[in-house]
């Protein structure tokens, strides 16, 4: 939730030019490989929650920078709130899905968590990489949420109602 908060609030900083401009990376642009985070967190919480929000072939799910942020920071919540109800039992059991490609997964709930969290945090390399491309300076991402740290990130926290 935080890198998000932080990468889309850099991105917010960029001209619509540059956000949408085609760029050599796997996705084509800023906007697409932040489209695609938020489709895959959305595939996997469903898959997880046992839901169906977005097609499983879904390939492009928001337009515009403020959708996608608003959607991002919904998807966060439940995410988070989906981690907080876990306990040693329901992280060792089997989640069960079929991908688009017909391929049927049986995963520990721990493995598909862990499997999207290092998901995210590829492709928001790959966004902090092509916004050091801009004249944005790309955010601090891989910091820790230490105690003793707290007080240099109250006001973010707070505005993420943490």
């Amino acid at each position: 939730m935080w890198s998000n908060h932080r990468l889309l609030g850099a991105c917010r900083a960029l001209p619509e030019t540059e956000y949408f401009a085609p760029r050599r990376c796997f996705f084509g642009s800023i906007h697409a490989a932040l489209d695609h985070i938020l489709i895959v967190d959305l595939l996997y919480l469903d898959r997880l929650r046992g839901t169906s929000t977005v097609p499983a072939d879904c390939e492009t799910l928001t337009t515009d920078l403020d959708d996608l942020t608003r959607r991002q920071s919904a998807t966060d919540r439940g995410l988070l709130g989906y981690c907080e109800q876990q306990d040693a039992q329901s992280l060792t059991s089997t989640v069960r899905f079929t991908r688009a490609d017909g391929h049927v997964c049986a995963d520990m709930v721990a493995s598909v968590l862990t499997h999207l969290f290092l998901h995210q945090v590829h492709h928001r390399g790959q966004v902090h990489d092509m916004l050091s491309q801009t004249d944005v300076a790309p955010p601090q991402l891989d910091e820790f949420f230490l105690d003793g740290d707290e007080p240099m990130r109250r006001d973010e926290l707070r505005e993420l109602g943490l």
